[in-house]
């Protein structure tokens, strides 16, 4: 995938294939944009438009300390 190509029609729709089958894998996105060479926001938006369900941000989740 050359970095900053403009991808239309089928091609887009094959990439955002490739790309979802490989976030629902387990990939991050920012993984996948370092290894196709794309940005974060062009993965992220592929995947939205592939209808992929997109994951949380992850982390330590803040809870009450007990008493």
């Amino acid at each position: 995938m050359d970095k900053g190509k403009r991808i239309t029609g089928a091609e887009r729709d094959k990439i955002a294939a490739e790309l979802k089958a490989s976030y629902e894998g387990g990939a991050s996105i920012r993984s996948i944009a370092e290894s196709t060479g794309r940005s974060y926001g062009f993965v992220h938006r592929i995947l939205t438009e592939a209808g992929a369900t997109l994951r949380g941000r992850g982390g330590p989740t803040r809870s009450k300390r007990s008493a």
